[in-house]
């Protein structure tokens, strides 16, 4: 597979404090620029945004809603990285050790078909949903069952 250029994802949170600890210590995430009203976060090679948007409230959160897929009602919108089953599982058992509340824990889906995948989803403080995918080969993210 040949590397992908980084892509660029902008979101809005509620408070900057929230999303670096979030970002930064929960998911382990390295942090990069930032100014007063956004801070960048290395999101496995990608550009992850957080801008302040005062109008949520110190409580406000995203609104989203859900769709089935297989066996869970997945959250939408959500966005997230998909990794090599290693980098999963470390990432699942780094999320473990620190209580996440998962929206849907760690959990194997489509198994047997050709886009057979370990997932997780979990939001941040503010309500944006993540989903983190693991996939023993990538090459079949897009094969059709």
């Amino acid at each position: 597979m040949s590397l992908l250029p980084p892509f660029h994802l902008a979101i809005q949170v509620r408070d900057l404090g929230e999303a670096r600890r979030f970002y930064g210590e929960m998911l382990g995430f390295p942090e990069g620029r930032s100014a007063a009203m956004w801070v960048d976060f290395d999101c496995y090679g990608h550009q992850l945004v957080c801008h302040l948007n005062p109008n949520l409230g110190r409580r406000g959160k995203i609104e989203n809603h859900c769709n089935p897929v297989d066996r869970h009602s997945v959250p939408v919108p959500h966005f997230g990285v998909v990794l090599g089953l290693g980098d999963w599982g470390s990432l699942a058992g780094r999320l473990r050790d620190q209580d996440a509340d998962f929206l849907i824990p760690p959990d194997y889906r489509f198994v047997g078909e050709p886009g057979e995948q370990a997932t997780l989803f979990i939001a941040d403080p503010s309500g944006n949903v993540l989903e983190f995918k693991g996939f023993k080969d990538r090459s079949r993210l897009f094969q059709a069952g």
